[in-house]
């Protein structure tokens, strides 16, 4: 599932310097590179993805639901269930045609909550396209995302999966203006014996330069930028994000390599809504879905998957450190059924 680390030999940083001094916690070695990563406890999170999405599995309501036939009467029932689990109409009419095709096939027979799984898992599979960090060095990911979605703890977590796999990592505090989330970020860097850059009340972008830098001087495989959570209608802000890619294109011609956005999985359509909006102003490469183990909304990928079908790749079900994991479309559908 992942690729291979080769080092590369470090270049030289731009000759643009940053404009403001950073300072790091103490750099630890960098690990060594590995082939492919620990098996995860398969059964364990299934689990526990299971359990995780029991509040929007119980709104769909479907033990109920497929008792009998699938008649009208029960699609019906089906497209309002749906709806109430954040699936969206786009998402909701295409499973419906998906599922009375199937019936149709099947000559009226069959297992309909089978079909529901099959329609589900064909919808989503867009989404499924495994993380990988690419050979080079090192490989800049950018991190987006709106305040409270849990940005900063999907940080810490994905550099935990990384040196799970023999990956060095560096991370660059870029929310600046904001002590408390500096000091998030410095705890999990700690936590993980991760180096972290960062200044108080700085450009944003000078700390992200800085990184991506030091990153190339080190031979770090995998530079994190974090960066100030923004709302979609702020565009003043929206536009700073922007600036932040382009300096670190500055610093390293290729990156950023991946551009995430962290949802949080309670917000339902609003989610799909910010998908769009840092889309458009950022290009993303791939989204990490949290909490959504906390609500009954998570049919909102489905909404996703229909109308903005960008990678998404790792949900979290739990604030355990290993319960950000992978998306894998037939284990959601089957959890969600």
């Amino acid at each position: 599932m992942w690729g291979l680390f080769k080092k590369k030999p470090a270049t030289d940083a731009p000759a643009t310097p940053p404009t403001a001094p950073s300072t790091a916690t103490p750099d630890p070695a960098v690990a060594a590179p590995v082939a492919t990563a620990p098996v995860p406890e398969k059964k364990g999170w299934l689990d526990k993805l299971k359990s995780g999405l029991s509040a929007t599995r119980n709104k769909l309501g479907l033990n109920v639901l497929f008792a009998g036939k699938l008649d009208d009467d029960t699609l019906e029932q089906l497209e309002a269930q749906l709806l109430m689990a954040d699936c969206g109409m786009a998402a909701t009419q295409h499973l419906l045609n998906d599922l009375r095709q199937r019936w149709k096939q099947a000559g009226g027979q069959g297992d309909p909550r089978a079909m529901l799984v099959d329609a589900l898992t064909d919808l989503l599979k867009p989404l499924e396209q495994p993380f990988a960090v690419a050979d080079e060095h090192p490989f800049v990911i950018m991190i987006a995302g709106v305040n409270g979605a849990g940005k900063t703890t999907s940080i810490g977590k994905l550099a935990k999966h990384l040196q799970g796999i023999g990956a060095s990592v560096l991370l660059a505090a870029g929310d600046t203006f904001r002590a408390a989330a500096r000091e998030q970020l410095a705890i999990w860097g700690e936590r993980n014996g991760v180096t972290v850059i960062q200044q108080a009340g700085g450009d944003p972008a000078a700390v992200m330069f800085d990184a991506v830098t030091a990153g190339k001087a080190r031979g770090t495989h995998v530079v994190m930028c974090d960066t100030a959570g923004r709302l979609p209608t702020q565009l003043h802000l929206m536009d700073e994000l922007k600036k932040a890619k382009r300096v670190i294109g500055k610093a390293m011609a290729s990156a950023p390599h991946e551009v995430l956005l962290v949802l949080d999985g309670t917000t339902g359509q609003n989610a799909l809504a910010q998908v769009k909006a840092f889309d458009d102003a950022l290009g993303l490469t791939g989204l990490i879905m949290t909490k959504l183990d906390g609500s009954a909304k998570g049919g909102v990928i489905c909404a996703i998957a229909k109308e903005r079908p960008i990678a998404l790749r790792f949900i979290g079900v739990g604030e355990g450190i290993d319960d950000l994991q992978p998306f894998v479309a037939r284990e959601f559908a089957e959890a969600l059924v």
